[in-house]
């Protein structure tokens, strides 16, 4: 058996901080999945900051395109997955300068077998997982064509998603609103 929560909100919401007080609440073991690839100096700040705040004895592991396969291999019955965050890894499974150099001339099969996978994954995992993710939809359409690209699948990633989630959580400056379940 396994549960399911979904946690949206904008950045700088407290996302990643309500899915750590989440994590912590099961009292299991928790894995961290961490999705972002480092670009550059201040990327690199901000993610010492995310590590500086999860607990020494939370496992980290490093994924940014095989996120089923990673999460496959993680879970059991006994553990707490935070997958933090499914936004950085669609952007980096669409962006022709983060995808694997095998798949460059095609990023769209890339993030469709991608997303294929992580969603029959998902109902396959054991222990309780928690995915967080940007709702990016609730601004303007965006110029350019790949920043279109990314607004769409995100909103149709988080829309399947939340169809398989047994909670969703919108969070808005800090404050958790439930969108599904208890």
């Amino acid at each position: 058996m396994n549960k399911i929560t979904l946690i949206l909100g904008g950045a700088r919401s407290g996302k990643s901080s309500y899915a750590e007080k989440l994590a912590a609440e099961t009292g299991l073991p928790v894995t961290y999945i961490a999705t972002a690839q480092v670009n550059d100096d201040e990327f690199q700040q901000r993610i010492a900051l995310h590590q500086q705040s999860r607990p020494a004895h939370w496992k980290t592991v490093e994924t940014h395109h095989q996120l089923a396969e990673s999460l496959l291999t993680e879970t059991n019955a006994n553990t707490c997955i935070i997958v933090d965050c499914l936004t950085l890894w669609l952007a980096q499974c669409i962006c022709p300068d983060c995808v694997p150099a095998e798949h460059v001339e095609n990023t769209a099969q890339f993030w469709q077998e991608a997303r294929k996978d992580f969603l029959a994954a998902l109902p396959n995992c054991s222990g309780n997982i928690i995915l967080v993710s940007n709702e990016v939809g609730m601004g303007i359409v965006p110029l350019g064509a790949i920043n279109r690209q990314f607004q769409d699948e995100q909103g149709r990633l988080n829309q399947a998603i939340a169809q398989l989630a047994h909670e969703v959580v919108f969070i808005a400056a800090g404050l958790p609103l439930k969108l599904k379940g208890a």
